[in-house]
């Protein structure tokens, strides 16, 4: 890397400027809102779904000053990396206060929760959790492979999953996928897809996580509750094959980690 000269560094910082304004007026609106829950307790739903809309907007400001570090500097910005990656993560936090965190769980134990938004199209929220996803898959590759962060970017993707789950009405929405008729039809299969995939590939990220790095028996424990959680989804959808394939897997993992547990290589 060539050495960082004033001149570049000037310019790096007049690039960067109006971006931190940026900043700095969201996190300013962020507080506006946290302020109007604490006087109105009426549509904190709605209002937190607003908070997390809030948080992805500043999290893709922050990558735009590491793009700017990278083209300017040749070099990444780590601060505002960080910045980004903690700003996702309120993103998600937002998200878990409207819906749960539940991984496996029957939709009737957070329907309640879920009702609280319920004249947020699915449309809309389909594209929340777009949007969310596309600034943590950017947050990722912006760190590269060789990150201390790797690990925890499968705790960050799961929870992703997980709202992203809960975020949809698996009582009405369900009608709708199988109704072709139905003017939501191409938005809730694909919204559905779309968490197939998640759940998937958050239950290999923990499994790979406990393989190749912890050794703890949560990490595989998580990875075997969103096996469940999958199998839970694919019975709703009477996919009878793919819900016993996945019975099968769930089997192996559970007697994998037995095995494990006695042999003492876990923890």
């Amino acid at each position: 890397m060539a050495k960082i000269t004033a001149e570049s560094r000037e310019i790096f910082n007049e690039k960067m400027q109006p971006y931190k304004e940026l900043v700095q007026q969201a996190f300013d609106k962020e507080k506006e809102i946290l302020n109007l829950i604490t006087k109105d307790s009426s549509g904190v739903g709605y209002k937190k779904l607003l908070l997390a809309e809030q948080m992805i907007y500043i999290a893709t400001l922050y990558l735009i000053i590491n793009n700017l570090s990278v083209t300017i500097l040749d070099t990444k910005n780590t601060d505002a990396l960080n910045d980004s990656r903690k700003t996702l993560y309120k993103a998600i936090i937002y998200l878990e206060e409207i819906v749960t965190d539940m991984i496996d769980a029957p939709f009737v134990d957070y329907e309640e929760k879920l009702a609280e938004i319920s004249n947020t199209p699915l449309e809309k929220r389909y594209y929340i959790v777009r949007k969310l996803g596309l600034a943590i898959r950017l947050v990722i590759d912006a760190y590269g492979d060789n990150t201390k962060w790797k690990w925890s970017f499968v705790e960050l993707e799961g929870r992703f999953a997980t709202v992203t789950k809960n975020l949809f009405d698996m009582k009405d929405g369900l009608k709708v996928y199988f109704d072709p008729r139905a003017t939501d039809f191409d938005n809730t299969v694909y919204y559905v897809r779309l968490i197939k995939k998640l759940l998937d590939k958050s239950a290999t990220g923990y499994r790979d996580k406990y393989e190749l790095s912890t050794k703890r028996q949560d990490d595989m424990r998580l990875g075997i509750n969103y096996l469940l959680a999958l199998r839970r989804l694919d019975i709703l959808l009477n996919e009878k094959d793919e819900a016993e394939e996945l019975k099968k897997k769930i089997i192996v993992w559970k007697t994998k980690l037995e095995k494990d547990q006695k042999q003492g290589i876990c923890r």
